[in-house]
């Protein structure tokens, strides 16, 4: 009898433990937001890079794959993993080597990467990043929920100081440039 007991205890306990938001683990919750200081450039940010003084060498310049961006006399500079200050100190330096004598440069983030976002979404896929969004507000770029999407947390992956950290986290979670989000199916 005690034995029926608990596991018809156990049986009603179940569906009220998939409604308990989990609280975000793991390294990605201390990761700054945009505007932060502390926001590294990689792959597919577009850079505004102004030389005072310098027309010709100011412009818009994407990081591509290998983290470099290209730019007049001084080619290719390595900007993956830097903020925009550390890149604007690697380009100043570069220019120093005889080209300009006294080089002011200023590097801002022109469009961040896009994220991605998978699974039980309208239309998945890879969409431009907004600076404040959370995870749902990125679903509801992808076009909302499907009707059988778990609607309280998603689990979002993200590169990192330690590597790639993937951590599940509650729907309010804030989103980062290059993140990949996964909405999963519910049980119930």
């Amino acid at each position: 009898m005690n034995r029926r007991r608990a596991l018809l205890v156990l049986a009603s306990a179940l569906p009220l433990a998939a409604c308990v938001q989990p609280q975000a683990t793991g390294s990605i919750v201390a990761a700054r937001p945009p505007g932060g200081g502390s926001y590294t450039l990689s792959t597919g940010d577009k850079l505004r890079i102004i030389v005072f003084g310098q027309d010709s060498l100011s412009n818009i310049y994407q990081v591509d794959a290998s983290g470099r961006i290209t730019m007049p006399l001084i080619g290719s500079v390595s900007v993956s993993g830097m903020t925009t200050a550390a890149a604007s100190a690697a380009i100043e330096g570069r220019l120093k080597g005889g080209y300009i004598r006294e080089p002011k440069v200023t590097v801002e983030v022109d469009t961040y990467r896009p994220f991605f976002i998978l699974g039980e979404v309208t239309t998945s896929g890879q969409f431009p990043f907004v600076n404040g969004m959370t995870v749902q507000t990125a679903v509801a770029i992808a076009g909302g929920f499907t009707p059988r999407a778990q609607r309280s947390y998603a689990e979002v992956t993200r590169r990192t100081s330690r590597g790639i950290q993937t951590a599940e986290v509650p729907i309010t979670y804030t989103v980062r440039p290059g993140d990949t989000i996964v909405i999963k199916e519910r049980w119930f």
